[in-house]
């Protein structure tokens, strides 16, 4: 399977927020995060990193 797992960067560390991720879309002002099985997520945020072997996605908080 080539999914990925969503991370929302916070202080204490990464955080799982979405697991089995199949798309990140820009979506009014942070991203919107489909997972293999449609589940649906906005979060105010961007992407920080991405690690594609790991098949992991790193966003952090957009500050208001």
């Amino acid at each position: 399977m080539c999914e990925a797992n969503a991370y929302l960067m916070e202080s204490d560390g990464p955080k799982l927020i979405m697991e089995a991720v199949d798309r990140v879309e820009p979506d009014n002002g942070g991203l919107t995060i489909i997972n293999i099985f449609g589940d649906q997520k906005f979060i105010k945020a961007e992407i920080h990193s991405l690690s594609l072997v790991d098949h992991k996605v790193f966003l952090k908080p957009i500050s208001p």
